[in-house]
């Protein structure tokens, strides 16, 4: 029953924002929780949608090595592989 709620909460949260969770790699639905996917969003989490990925996949790098500090981000970016970052970050650079 989780999995069923948490694969539509995905599907409602990518369908709400104009993405499409079947393009999605695996754990980028988790970004837009905190991270607005609305350009006109004003909010004090910055956007992440359309950011170079290199410059995603460097910031993630950081908080995994406690180099940047942070509240969450650095436990959620030990949560992914460099693999898995990456995908996302180039998904993520991809929308606009």
């Amino acid at each position: 029953m989780k999995i069923v709620l948490g694969v539509f909460a995905a599907t409602f949260v990518f369908s709400a924002s104009g993405l499409h969770a079947a393009d999605a790699p695996p754990g980028a639905a988790s970004c837009s929780g905190c991270h607005a996917t609305n350009a006109a969003a004003e909010t004090p989490v910055p956007k992440i949608h359309g950011r170079p990925a290199a410059e995603t996949i460097d910031v993630m790098t950081e908080f995994r090595t406690d180099k940047k500090p942070s509240t969450v981000m650095n436990r959620l970016a030990k949560g992914f592989t460099e693999e898995e970052t990456r995908a996302i970050a180039i998904w993520l650079a991809a929308q606009k």
